[in-house]
């Protein structure tokens, strides 16, 4: 079946997302991008989804669940580091590792795209991908986005420093 705009719904976080929402975060492959170093309890996890007002004005940030055709979370897409004043805010996707592949993270962009221009009134959206992954890069580019800079040996992963791609949309 090809992935349509359909095929994908972004939501807000539910109760009913706290087991998903534990498995996605404390999955240690997914910290390597996330700049998260240590594990999340349910506690600190529940406490979160019931303390998010889902307004980017009072919590400089809205996460959103990616949800399939089947009502599946597939994923999570955050915007944050929201600044109103410049007019600018940082996105972040993760989709978990068995939906990989099936243009849920393209159609997800999108879709943020889409909200960042004419609800937010933002002017660009910016991504910070390593630059070794490249199925990011890509899928990135394909949405329109552009490298701004290089920042040299950013994060530290395993043992070794590695250079991170600035990724900026202009809406």
């Amino acid at each position: 079946m090809k992935t349509t705009d359909e095929s994908l719904k972004l939501r807000p976080l539910e109760p009913e997302d706290l087991d998903f929402l534990y498995s996605l975060e404390n999955d240690s492959d997914m910290w390597l991008v996330s700049g998260t170093n240590v594990p999340y309890s349910k506690y600190s996890l529940t406490n979160y989804i019931m303390t998010n007002t889902s307004d980017i004005y009072t919590d400089k940030q809205v996460r959103l669940v990616m949800e399939n055709l089947n009502g599946e979370p597939v994923g999570l897409l955050d915007i944050f580091n929201f600044d109103p004043r410049h007019l600018r805010a940082e996105i972040g996707i993760a989709v978990t590792k068995s939906q990989r592949h099936h243009g849920y993270g393209q159609i997800a962009v999108k879709k943020v795209i889409q909200y960042s221009k004419t609800i937010l009134h933002l002017r660009q959206i910016y991504a910070m991908v390593d630059i070794d992954n490249t199925l990011s890069l890509k899928m990135f580019q394909s949405c329109g986005f552009s490298v701004g800079a290089t920042l040299k040996d950013w994060v530290f992963i395993g043992n070794t420093f590695r250079d991170v791609a600035v990724l900026q949309l202009f809406l």
